[in-house]
């Protein structure tokens, strides 16, 4: 058994936990993160995962400032266009399509498309060079005593941390939260996504793409080629018992109806690999705080994949949490700190958890009423200049 002593102790070593280590030890604080499983950082094992994520641009910013980067920009697509396609029926009959530029926003791409097992790849690798990182693979968060000035933890294979400030990025069961005894607020649809890439016959001209139809979006999110081919990822939200149906589907089958739900737009589609489910929830952390506990990423928020906000919003809790810590770094854990994070990011996540589930209902419904507001409010939003740049702005996060 290890006492291990650092300025930050994080639980949970998913891509917030791994960004959040290298964050808080490029500001020259040290860490030890702790995790009970190891990285998986290849495509074909069964528990990689096989989502993408389109880094906004505060996101690709703090890469930026903490070193990351370099490291993830040569498997990144830029994220130029945003196209919504609304369709009802099946096969799915196009309605309208509306798409909003970048170039509306200033000369920067919305943001960058990378694979979520990828990113993971290279951070783990960065990681094991940071002098003030020590990672904790393969052990976990078992128990938290907190004192005045510190907080104790103890993991899973016995060993001891003591540090200043302990940070729950430990996803959407946070034992850390828990033990901090944080409870949850949680809404669930009935809904599973699927997630999986695909080569296709046509060029994807760096557009993501959102489909619209009854269970939820069709969402194609541009790749860098794979062996030669057009490559995206693919999101495909749909009512629970479809869901489980379309994931043991065979491959010809499941070709056939991933062309009809996609319209065509790009080709015939070929399946990369396995696909992956994941349930569709709503969940909220009910505080942010605990002593000199801070919860961030699904740990306090697990939003429905829609507008790149998942992600995103988890960097911006980092963002956040980083600031404060530079700010003042004698105050590290302290109340007073606590209360600021809670002040600056709590009102941003309820608000954005409001907007996402609405969104969720609407863009999902088979109802032709909701169907209806729906293709009028696409509309109204794109058409509308002021109201289309003022809704991409706020989709890039805080501020």
């Amino acid at each position: 058994m290890t006492d291990h002593h650092a300025d930050i102790f994080i639980s949970g070593g998913g891509i917030a936990g791994q960004v959040s280590a290298a964050a808080f030890a490029e500001a020259g604080f040290t860490v030890v993160m702790a995790d009970p499983f190891t990285p998986v950082v290849t495509s074909d094992d069964e528990k990689s995962d096989l989502r993408s994520t389109a880094f906004l641009q505060p996101a690709r910013q703090l890469f930026d400032r903490i070193g990351l980067w370099p490291l993830l920009q040569p498997h990144a697509k830029p994220l130029e266009q945003l196209a919504i396609i609304d369709t009802v029926g099946w096969p799915p009959e196009i309605r309208d399509r509306r798409v909003f530029q970048s170039g509306d926003m200033g000369d920067e791409p919305f943001g960058w498309n990378l694979m979520n097992w990828v990113v993971r790849r290279e951070i783990w690798g960065y990681l094991q060079q940071q002098p003030r990182i020590t990672a904790l693979y393969g052990t976990g968060f078992r128990s938290i005593v907190q004192r005045t000035g510190e907080v104790i933890v103890t993991l899973t294979n016995g060993d001891t941390v003591r540090a200043r400030m302990a940070v729950a990025a430990d996803g959407k069961m946070s034992p850390l939260r828990e033990a901090a005894g944080i409870s949850v607020s949680t809404t669930r649809y009935g809904q599973k996504s699927l997630a999986f890439t695909v080569t296709h016959d046509l060029p994807h001209d760096n557009i993501s793409t959102e489909i619209y139809n009854e269970g939820g979006p069709f969402t194609i999110v541009p790749l860098p080629d794979i062996d030669g081919q057009n490559a995206s990822a693919i999101v495909w939200m749909n009512k629970g018992p479809r869901a489980v149906e379309l994931l043991n589907m065979p491959v010809p089958e499941f070709e056939e109806v991933m062309y009809a739900r996609s319209t065509g737009l790009l080709g015939r589609m070929r399946l990369k690999g396995h696909r992956s489910s994941w349930p569709i929830i709503t969940q909220t952390a009910d505080r942010l705080t605990s002593g000199r506990v801070a919860v961030v990423a699904e740990a306090a928020h697990a939003l429905p994949p829609v507008g790149a906000q998942g992600l995103n919003t988890s960097l911006n809790d980092v963002i956040a949490l980083l600031e404060l810590a530079e700010a003042s770094p004698g105050t590290l854990g302290n109340p007073g700190m606590m209360r600021s994070y809670e002040k600056a990011r709590s009102g941003d996540i309820a608000k954005r958890a409001r907007v996402i589930d609405l969104f969720n209902r609407v863009t999902g419904s088979g109802d032709s009423v909701v169907q209806t507001i729906r293709l009028l409010g696409l509309k109204a939003v794109h058409d509308v200049a002021p109201m289309r740049k003022r809704v991409m702005r706020a989709g890039l996060g805080p501020g």
